[in-house]
């Protein structure tokens, strides 16, 4: 039977998943650095109504994040993905001209995300029992046990769930609103962020303290 470190640092299902979830969610600094470029786009603009300056402005952000983190030999995941994230938005909306359209990819990418997990559910393959096979070293070993599906079933529901609200409440404010509507569409997407994020995680982390599964760690 072959171990890791993770995997002897684990003895149960749930424990597993809450270290993983830990390192996906990033923690307080990496919260602030997905909302920062957010902020100083939704500021700008309404400060201005200069599209190109707000967009320098938000890219100019995320990329003294990202050197911070490179000087301070720390991981910059997060940071990178905040980059991307707003370099998409920036592109969408250099090429229309509009400003909203800055906000449509993380609509987009949050609709394809639910469905993606939706999909997972239905299948009988929810994404977050790929969690528990990246520590145990076995990618599909997890789906033998009918109680592990069940666990990653329920909480690939409530990890789906903030990405579903934010579509329903977004996606009218994009399609009505405008670019009267950016400074709304900052603010949704700041508040619907992490703050939904942290709530589905606290769901999942109380999920987690009600059982003990045993990790069945891949055989060599």
């Amino acid at each position: 039977m072959t171990t890791t470190d993770e995997t002897a640092a684990h003895d149960t299902v749930e424990a597993a998943i809450r270290g993983q979830l830990a390192k996906a969610f990033g923690g307080v600094r990496g919260t602030v650095e997905a909302a920062v470029p957010t902020i100083a786009f939704t500021g700008m603009w309404i400060g201005t109504s200069d599209l190109r300056l707000s967009l320098i402005v938000s890219v100019s952000a995320a990329v003294l994040l990202l050197l911070v983190r490179l000087v301070q030999r720390s991981t910059p995941q997060f940071v990178i993905n905040s980059l991307i994230g707003i370099g998409i938005g920036a592109f969408f909306a250099s090429r229309t001209g509009e400003a909203k359209d800055v906000f449509l990819p993380g609509i987009l990418y949050n609709a394809g995300y639910a469905a993606a997990m939706l999909l997972s559910i239905v299948t009988r393959w929810p994404v977050v029992g790929f969690l528990i096979g990246s520590v145990t070293g076995d990618p599909t070993g997890w789906r033998a046990d009918p109680a592990v599906v069940r666990l990653c079933t329920k909480l690939t529901w409530l990890l789906m769930i903030p990405c579903v609200v934010r579509v329903a409440v977004q996606l009218p404010v994009y399609a009505i609103g405008g670019n009267d509507a950016v400074a709304e569409l900052g603010i949704l997407k700041i508040a619907m962020g992490w703050p939904l994020q942290i709530a589905a995680l606290a769901g999942m982390v109380w999920l987690l303290t009600r059982g003990r599964t045993p990790v069945r760690t891949a055989v060599s």
